[in-house]
């Protein structure tokens, strides 16, 4: 009986030691703790380096599957070409956060157009700096769009089993013009609608659906108050959609056509 006594009159911090212990060890021997440190986990504890653990790693973390199992040694050598589709990619990021800011300083109304755009440039903070990078990363764009096009065929890399991604490289290309085209008309000054009339001229002789084009891009059979608003919906809205769900088919394509093209 004195034993028991002295048993329940143990230290306190004795017992807590006790119990923090096996509470422990109930906890490492859990599914949860297992799931995240055992080997092949995203610490990758206890694989040898062979390219078929290395694969087992990829495919078994959530967050190294979102990269590929292999990367080529080109792939990640710097060279002439520097990286010209993601270079692409990164500059229509920054299109798309700069044209963002833009568009909280800007009504597309043929009255206000121009006036927004001269209190941006003097009045808005910023506001200059914002839009000489919103103009030069979309030159920079149309360039390097071009550039990364020429150097995927002067490689060959159009050739099978990459026919399908040449295509919508060139749909992509196509979009990047237009993009460029019409956000060149947004600040509707002089240059603007000329290059208006004329565009909309070159459409009007498009076969069989010439003018049906034509007048949906004016808004009416000649340059009117909703032209300047039909072609900034198409510059924010309608191409941008189209251009990221291209991009989105074109790279995975480079992952399923067997990753980025080298030299022939």
């Amino acid at each position: 009986m004195a034993t028991d006594i002295d048993q329940t009159k143990a230290p306190l911090p004795e017992r807590l030691q006790q119990q923090l212990s096996q509470l422990g060890d109930q906890i490492q021997g859990s599914q949860a703790w297992n799931s995240i440190f055992r080997p092949g986990s995203i610490f990758r504890k206890g694989y040898t380096d062979s390219p078929r653990n290395r694969s087992y790693v990829i495919m078994n973390s959530v967050l190294y599957h979102l990269h590929p199992v292999k990367v080529k040694r080109h792939a990640v050598k710097v060279s002439y070409t520097l990286c010209l589709g993601g270079l692409s990619f990164f500059l229509f990021i920054l299109l798309t956060v700069t044209g963002i800011f833009l568009m909280f300083f800007y009504r597309p109304t043929a009255a206000n157009a121009w006036t927004d755009i001269q209190s941006l440039q003097t009045s808005v903070t910023f506001g200059l700096l914002v839009r000489n990078m919103h103009r030069w990363a979309a030159h920079l764009m149309v360039l390097s769009v071009f550039l990364h096009m020429a150097r995927v065929f002067y490689h060959g890399a159009y050739k099978p089993p990459r026919e399908f991604n040449w295509v919508i490289g060139v749909i992509l290309l196509t979009l990047t013009l237009l993009l460029s085209f019409t956000g060149y008309l947004l600040p509707w000054d002089q240059l603007a609608l000329w290059a208006v009339t004329v565009g909309t001229n070159m459409m009007g002789y498009t076969p069989v659906f010439g003018d049906q084009v034509r007048f949906v891009l004016l808004g009416g059979v000649e340059i009117g108050s909703d032209t300047l608003l039909r072609w900034y919906v198409l510059h924010v809205l309608m191409l941008p959609f189209v251009a990221v769900i291209f991009m989105a088919i074109h790279f995975w394509r480079v992952r399923k056509d067997g990753g980025i093209s080298g030299p022939l």
